[in-house]
């Protein structure tokens, strides 16, 4: 049963925006998913998949609430992102970056790579970047997600995600890395996609894949979703199935393609013979877990060059993080309380540790290195009611970029350590912005 906002909690709201989000998220319990506009989000229209296809396996995919985020935070993490962007694009960060990456990451195919994640918590200093991933997954199903959002009330209706073409600019951004690629308007029309992962049909976002193969094919695209293991290069084209393949959408998790399996595709991929995306040097660039620590350099950023408001916007923005090695194992240890330990080139919370949580066995595998510490960021959080029981749920927001631009903002609510879709009441989440209702009409 659906809770709208109590009337008293919408008149008392802040009119800081921030504050009133936080406050929303605590004692708003709309739930804003209408499932049968769920189900007809993704039965209908271009690339379209029955609810079954899409749900059945994963009850967990979707939160049935929304995230209240609030137009300061929204502005300052695109700020922070736009900062990124703009250091990234220096050589003096590519050759520092690219030092410790592996050989096939100097590799530089033109594309600028699909689906950049980056992931912001909530902290009591705003929103803190605590990672940024190169192939991002969830942006389609999020897509969908969107339309099918309902306001429990007048209040929650004002601040409804105004509606907004997403398929078209994904459709678009496709063609784009084809341009980029293949030397703009001279080159051929792009005509077949492949989307690649390691059996796909297990993958937990296996739906996705499908999505994104219909919409392809309804934008005039040959399509197909495959394993590394269907395709073959002659030296000049890439194959699949027989087929040639002009763009490939990896979604694969081997970011060097260094596992004997995706030999062809490394072949190819360095013979230029296939636009890859996203590939090897986009998360060598980006998605390494060292960048940050270069990010948070003041030092050196200010010796390349980066002004005094972006660095203080980074060092603001980006959790202490630094690199752990055997001769500082011992540092770490003993402060293991305040870190959160990564792999370097880390995904999906793989591997990841909190400190407090960390036995002396599992730490000596961090103390041989390829792993950073990183501040500990609470995540702010979401009171949902689930089962008749108020239950607080963590809030991890992502940001799908393209060349800088934000694409979509959506949420993941989740309980435990790490972020994952295991918890009834947590999934995806569409995020709601709140204005401010000060008389300057905006939040600093």
């Amino acid at each position: 049963m659906n809770r709208a906002l109590p009337s008293s909690l919408a008149e008392a709201l802040p009119d800081d925006c921030r504050a009133a989000a936080e406050a929303l998220n605590r004692g708003c319990a709309c739930l804003s998913v209408d499932h049968r506009s769920l189900q007809q989000a993704l039965e209908t229209g271009a690339g379209s998949l029955s609810r079954g296809e899409a749900l059945a396996p994963r009850p967990h995919l979707f939160s049935d609430s929304m995230v209240f985020v609030s137009h300061a935070h929204l502005a300052r993490m695109a700020r922070t992102i736009a900062v990124v962007e703009r250091i990234v694009a220096q050589p003096a960060y590519r050759q520092r970056v690219l030092a410790h990456a592996p050989p096939l990451a100097r590799h530089s195919p033109g594309a600028a790579g699909v689906f950049l994640g980056y992931d912001f918590h909530l902290g009591p200093d705003g929103p803190q970047l605590i990672e940024i991933n190169s192939n991002a997954g969830g942006a389609l199903l999020n897509a969908r997600l969107l339309r099918a959002q309902q306001a429990c009330c007048a209040s929650v209706a004002k601040m409804m995600p105004a509606p907004a073409a997403l398929e078209e600019d994904f459709v678009a951004m496709f063609r784009e890395e084809w341009r980029l690629a293949r030397g703009g308007v001279s080159a051929r029309p792009l005509a077949r996609i492949a989307i690649v992962d390691e059996r796909p049909a297990e993958q937990y976002l296996a739906a996705e894949f499908e999505l994104f193969r219909r919409l392809f094919e309804a934008h005039g695209f040959a399509a197909t979703v495959a394993e590394p293991g269907e395709l073959a290069f002659d030296g000049d084209c890439l194959r699949c199935r027989g087929e040639v393949v002009d763009l490939l959408y990896n979604r694969l998790t081997d970011f060097a393609l260094e596992q004997p399996q995706h030999a062809v595709l490394r072949d190819a991929y360095l013979a230029d013979a296939v636009v890859l995306t996203p590939h090897p040097q986009v998360h060598a660039l980006f998605a390494d877990k060292r960048n940050l620590v270069a990010l948070r350099d003041d030092d050196w950023l200010q010796a390349i060059g980066v002004g005094g408001e972006d660095r203080q916007l980074l060092s603001e923005s980006i959790p202490r993080t630094e690199e752990v090695h055997p001769e500082n194992a011992d540092f770490y240890w003993r402060s293991r309380r305040q870190w959160f330990f990564k792999p370097t080139a880390g995904y999906g919370s793989r591997a990841a540790y909190r400190g407090d949580k960390l036995t002396r066995r599992v730490f000596a595998e961090v103390a041989r290195g390829a792993y950073v510490a990183q501040a500990v960021v609470a995540p702010s959080q979401r009171r949902l009611l689930v089962d008749g029981v108020e239950q607080d749920f963590k809030i991890d927001l992502r940001n799908y970029v393209y060349r800088g631009t934000v694409q979509l903002v959506a949420a993941r609510l989740y309980r435990g350590q790490t972020t994952n879709f295991r918890t009834p009441g947590g999934g995806f989440a569409a995020v709601f912005p709140v204005p401010c209702r000060g008389p300057e009409g905006a939040c600093g």
